[in-house]
């Protein structure tokens, strides 16, 4: 072969990968927008389902048991494969399952609904990120001619999923090429993940489906003293996140291997958490967990054990069968934690509270540059030494822990 052939081969490379490029970026800007309105659609059903919760005074805790079943009826019923929920999009991305069935999309909305509604302590991000990578994967099918398609539409339909619901693209961005293998990221992935985290945000934001918190005013100067306390958060922070994400993984084999029966184990499971759920401060710990972290970053009133109510009831609402996510109880859990111990190592409570918010986070996920990312897209970006020293600490705590049993890990 002369040089004008390989002159002429090579250029046609490039041309093929800035084609693909460019092609990708277009469909992210599609995907985002699509998922969008989902998201949409989604997150304002969750709030009339929560206003309906409180109007009636946490009393629908009575019939979270037989909720319960009518979950696991749907789910058996109409889409088994779908109960795997994250775990299913993890199967796609490493070829152990073919594709994300449409009909995940109504029934994990369904279900996460029903599941507010009556009170569980679950949170709403895993339905996002699963709505997204659903779209996405139908999209991919015309575009399986380019390399890691698969793997590369998942990622950009879990960015917009999540940049739709929380309204925070560069941390969406991060999330979603980081969580599928803990340690890399997917590089060739970026250009159409980046246009459907913004697009998807943009689209969102026209309806105010996320809320907003006002920067933290900390004027702070990095001392050795500030270092040492820096790095004695991130240690707390990581030990807790990488608990969370090892007791789930443990209840819920444990739930699994005591009552195989999905229906006696929701049920059953169902009438234990509805009762504690009520006695326990009267729902305190139900649904989302967004109460908790509005009173750790607006100064209200947090406790000492509210962390272990959201922590607790969490892990086993989750472990028994009802639908949702993990991402804002951890986010609770760590606002809460963050606001109590937060004087302890010289912090005002709130700063402390807006670093726990973050750092737990990544080390339940087993991610880094995310949780850094979420915390200076919502509390300002002049606390990035803050945010990354104990970010990066409590990922190093965590030893690989994740909420995400199928999460890969480098090498």
């Amino acid at each position: 072969m002369n040089q004008k052939e390989l002159f002429k081969k090579a250029l046609q490379r490039t041309f093929m990968n800035y084609e693909e490029l460019a092609v990708l970026t277009l469909v992210g800007i599609v995907i985002g927008l699509c998922v969008s309105l989902f998201e949409v659609f989604f997150g304002y059903g969750l709030e009339y389902m929560i206003e309906i919760h409180h109007r009636t005074k946490n009393w629908l805790l009575l019939i979270l048991p037989l909720a319960g079943l009518l979950i696991v009826y749907l789910f058996q019923h109409t889409g088994k494969d779908c109960m795997k929920g994250m775990n299913l999009v993890f199967e796609v991305s490493q070829g152990i399952s073919k594709r994300i069935p449409k009909r995940m999309v109504p029934l994990m909305i369904l279900g996460t609904w029903i599941s507010n509604l009556v009170g569980a302590s679950v949170g709403r991000e895993g339905v996002a990120m699963q709505i997204g990578a659903a779209i996405s994967d139908t999209f991919s099918k015309p575009f399986l001619k380019y390399k890691d398609a698969k793997s590369i539409f998942l990622v950009v339909g879990m960015a917009a999923g999540f940049s739709g619901l929380f309204g925070t693209p560069f941390t969406a961005i991060f999330f979603a090429m980081e969580v599928l293998v803990a340690g890399v990221l997917k590089y060739r992935a970026m250009a159409p993940t980046i246009s459907s985290s913004f697009s998807a945000a943009w689209l969102s934001s026209k309806f105010g489906i996320y809320k907003k918190f006002e920067n933290i005013q900390f004027p702070f100067e990095i001392t050795w003293k500030m270092l040492l306390a820096l790095v004695g958060l991130g240690i707390l922070f990581g030990i807790v996140g990488g608990l969370f994400a090892y007791t789930m993984k443990k209840v819920k084999r444990a739930m699994k291997r005591k009552i195989p029966d999905p229906y006696k184990r929701i049920f059953y499971g169902g009438i234990v958490i509805a009762i504690v759920l009520f006695v326990w401060n009267q729902g305190r710990y139900s649904l989302l967990g967004e109460n908790l972290i509005d009173a750790a970053l607006r100064y209200g009133t947090i406790y000492w054990y509210d962390w272990i109510g959201k922590f607790v009831c969490t892990i086993f609402c989750l472990s028994i069968g009802f639908m949702g996510g993990e991402v804002t109880p951890l986010f609770a859990i760590g606002s809460s934690l963050g606001f109590m111990v937060a004087s302890f190592f010289g912090f005002p409570p709130v700063m402390g509270a807006a670093l726990g918010y973050s750092a737990v986070f990544g080390a339940g996920t087993n991610t880094f540059l995310a949780p850094v990312m979420i915390g200076m897209e919502i509390f300002g970006f002049q606390y990035f030494p803050l945010f990354f020293i104990v970010c990066a600490v409590a990922h190093i705590v965590n030893r690989h822990q994740s909420i995400y049993a199928l999460q890969k890990r480098e090498g």
